[in-house]
């Protein structure tokens, strides 16, 4: 099922990612917390593409699994970064192949001390795009940063190409994940004045460990509200404190968005299922299918 239809339904749903180990000795474990998040029955999961693209092709094995033997609509990242052209299409004529109708097109972080992009490979996402829609009939989803891309040094030159990105074959937008919902409801504001009208799922991450944040902010530019801050504080140093707080943090703004007509919200979930299943358990009354 392509994801722009499920994006049609007007009751709230929930859809979570997971990303495929860094090497492939680890790949027994990633499947089986996949399958514990897909049996909440989420309305999709995405798969990220692998650790800077090493290991890459275990995103198509994840997202057919997901597909074909779980019952859940999948969506398949794929990124300019750490990928040539040949390879793009490669990766496009396997996911052809096994029948998947998603791809979130991504540049991807420019891994340091590299060169990027080489001559054989894209080096925005909008051109990704556009291959990927001239190569097939595939629901195209891109990211958007609600706070501006950390690369940009005006908000609005950020807006003015996301726009183009959109223009270039986009169905959905899923967000960088957020921590203030206002934040999110003044870029959705601002990118509707631009004209720009595709769905946009907002990104929630749930944060159960201290150590994440520093390097979540230093990559994402994400900003941290007070009231998250003494969240933090208070509970950073106590591991089960901090998991629980997260996920009630994480929970409230859920049902935020929900309140105030946003349908469809996507969770990075960081391959944990019981962190999964105790949001879902808190919106279990909530969200569709449960």
């Amino acid at each position: 099922m392509k994801i722009k239809d499920i994006l049609k339904e007007t009751t709230p749903h929930i859809s979570f990612e997971v990303f495929p180990p860094k090497t492939d000795a680890g790949f027994e474990s990633v499947l089986a917390a996949t399958d514990k998040i897909a049996a909440l029955k989420p309305s999709y999961i995405s798969v990220t593409y692998g650790a800077g693209g090493g290991t890459s092709k275990n995103t198509v094995n994840i997202a057919s699994h997901i597909k074909d033997d779980l019952g859940v609509t999948s969506l398949a990242h794929l990124t300019c970064v750490s990928s040539t052209r040949e390879h793009v299409h490669e990766v496009i004529r396997k996911l052809k192949e096994k029948g998947i109708e998603n791809i979130l097109a991504l540049r991807g972080d420019i891994p340091k001390e590299s060169e990027f992009p080489l001559p054989d490979q894209y080096k925005y996402a909008s051109e990704l795009i556009k291959e990927i829609r001239e190569q097939g009939d595939f629901c195209i989803g891109a990211a958007c940063y609600p706070e501006g891309h950390v690369e940009a040094e005006r908000k609005k030159d950020d807006i003015d190409h996301l726009k183009h990105k959109v223009d270039c074959g986009v169905d959905f937008l899923t967000t960088q994940m957020f921590f203030e919902n206002s934040i999110f409801y003044n870029f959705l504001y601002k990118i509707r004045e631009k004209g720009i009208v595709v769905p946009v799922l907002p990104g929630i991450m749930p944060v159960t460990n201290k150590k994440q944040m520093k390097r979540i902010c230093d990559m994402s530019g994400t900003v941290l509200p007070q009231r998250f801050i003494d969240v933090l504080e208070r509970f950073g140093d106590e591991p089960k404190a901090m998991q629980q707080a997260g996920i009630a943090y994480a929970t409230d703004q859920i049902i935020d968005l929900f309140a105030n007509g946003i349908n469809h919200v996507h969770i990075y979930s960081m391959n944990k299922p019981e962190v999964a299943e105790a949001i879902m358990n808190n919106l279990s009354e909530i969200v569709a299918g449960r």
